[in-house]
């Protein structure tokens, strides 16, 4: 008898060691991506120029890497689109962004969630590209920006996860000059609201 429960104990150990390191393995790689909506600072256009508050899409294409339990990082892209709004100049912009993000996962922090969410925060520099369509496609920018958002991810599997994000970037660009140069473009900020799925790439040959 006790040496049947000795060598349960070493299997139920063996097992829950097992389990732990395969959900670690799968957490170390996982790919992004998600489709949302953008809504630009009035700000970051000049006079006479507005946007639309709420525009479509925004598409996060993106790489994650967990190299411990609850820190990593990631890099991203971000393509943007947002047009004018009825009462201005009519105009069309493309938005990208790449990025390279600390994230850490503050769920174990917070025990009152749901064990089948995670809570999910990164924030990092990156460079943002604007791209004016059509009459002021001559006046395209690039400058650098910072992000920062929040994650919550809800686990469907051991591979896959629903995830809503939202965030903001900070651009860093000057005053345009002349003026005539930013008709039609864009240097402010731009906050997202996405939705879409993270999807292990290691430890998950097997996963349901």
């Amino acid at each position: 008898m006790k040496i049947f429960l000795h060598q349960l104990l070493v299997f139920s150990l063996c097992l829950t060691t097992t389990f732990v390191f395969s959900q670690e393995e799968e957490n170390k790689w996982r790919a992004l991506f998600a489709i949302g909506v953008n809504s630009p600072s009035q700000n970051g256009f000049v006079e006479e120029f507005r946007s639309k508050s709420t525009n479509f899409p925004t598409i996060n294409l993106g790489i994650q890497h967990f190299f411990k339990p609850q820190l990593g990082v990631k890099v991203d892209y971000g393509y943007n689109r947002f047009v004018n709004e009825d009462n201005s100049p009519e105009f069309k912009i493309n938005y990208s962004r790449v990025n390279a993000q600390i994230v850490f996962n503050a769920s174990n922090a917070l025990t009152f969630i749901p064990q089948d969410l995670n809570i999910i925060v990164h924030a990092g520099p990156g460079f943002s590209m604007v791209k004016p369509l059509n009459l002021y496609q001559d006046n395209n920018i690039a400058y650098f920006n910072a992000m920062a958002g929040l994650e919550f991810h809800y686990i469907l599997s051991r591979a896959v996860s629903i995830v809503l994000d939202g965030s903001f970037i900070k651009g860093f660009s000057k005053d345009f000059e002349p003026i005539t140069n930013g008709f039609g473009s864009f240097n402010g900020d731009l906050v997202t609201v996405t939705i879409g799925a993270s999807v292990a790439l290691s430890g998950c040959r097997t996963c349901n």
